[in-house]
């Protein structure tokens, strides 16, 4: 039997998994928190640790692991496996993790961004099995995209293929990724939040969202009660997550898009006035042959991340 080991490397958690080559789940996990303030060193030094607890009471050797799989935030170098100080990461600049993991390990490693690897999780377990080019959206803190074109993982010249949150979408509007406007201002958590609190600044009607605690979540459970302005701000955000995936859909000609996060969990205070723009903005004959689904993976999908980036790296050698 054959293994695929993969890391889920996050500022909050961390998580080492263990799944079978030919499995669709994951056999082992261990999971402990980051604690950032350690650095880089001796978080690194637990996910060795764990990785040879989980190998060791599941009597498996290195020699039966065809791939360690990373899934971490960037910005890192994929082609070489450096981690270069990423915003969630303190002090992680030029790491050479997939380096230090093979040496401890005897085992080939890949580090691939969270966009990147959800993408090929999603792919290769989730909502976009049997497609040959699919987009993967995050749509959670920030938004960013995974991108499967033609079969395979596309990452661009230098890497950095899918920083689709950086798309200004208005020439005003809630600032992200350094830019009023942007994909990710309007279509993330963090934007979801900036532009409720402007538009909660301006309103004289009556309203329940908690003035004190204004997130994507609050925003959206005050929607599904039937707060006004909590809807008019989801179909906002609807609006332009349309738009910013007419984009894609004209450029890329995607089969299937699917989104992760906050669309997993609101999707149907969205869907109306994304599918309204989608018809407006989108080439016709591109947008009839695109699906747009909610991730499947839900929770699961940081696992299955650090697994599929494995099993593609094996899989492509």
């Amino acid at each position: 039997m054959k293994y695929y080991l993969g890391f889920d490397i996050g500022g909050t958690k961390c998580a080492v998994v263990l799944s079978e080559k030919n499995g669709n789940s994951i056999k082992d996990k261990i999971r402990f928190d980051t604690r950032v303030e350690r650095g880089y060193a001796e978080i690194i030094g637990e996910l060795i640790l764990s990785a040879k607890e989980i190998l060791s009471r599941n009597g498996i050797t290195s020699d039966n692991v065809l791939a360690c799989g990373v899934s971490c935030g960037g910005p890192l170098n994929s082609d070489t496996g450096v981690i270069m100080c990423p915003p969630n990461l303190p002090d992680w600049d030029n790491v050479p993790l997939a380096d230090m993991v093979s040496e401890e390990l005897g085992i080939p490693c890949k580090v691939r961004n969270d966009a990147d690897a959800c993408a090929l999780a999603e792919w290769q377990f989730g909502a976009g099995r049997g497609t040959k080019n699919m987009i993967f959206l995050t749509f959670g803190t920030g938004m960013g995209a995974g991108l499967i074109l033609d079969g395979k993982l596309y990452s661009g010249t230098c890497g950095t293929a899918g920083e689709v949150g950086h798309i200004r979408l208005d020439a005003d509007g809630p600032a992200a990724y350094g830019k009023a406007g942007s994909f990710e201002g309007f279509c993330s958590g963090a934007g979801i939040a900036a532009m409720s609190k402007k538009m909660l600044a301006i309103y004289n009607g009556s309203t329940i969202i908690p003035r004190d605690n204004v997130t994507a979540k609050t925003v959206a459970d005050a929607a599904v009660k039937g707060d006004k302005l909590a809807n008019a701000i989801y179909r906002r955000c609807g609006e332009k997550l349309g738009l910013g995936i007419s984009i894609l859909i004209d450029i890329l000609n995607p089969e299937r898009i699917v989104i992760g996060s906050i669309y997993q969990r609101s999707g149907h205070l969205l869907a109306e006035s994304m599918n309204e723009t989608i018809r407006k903005e989108a080439l016709e004959i591109s947008a009839q042959c695109c699906k747009i689904v909610p991730a499947m993976l839900g929770d699961e999908i940081g696992d299955f991340a650090a697994i599929g980036v494995a099993k593609d790296f094996a899989e492509g050698k």
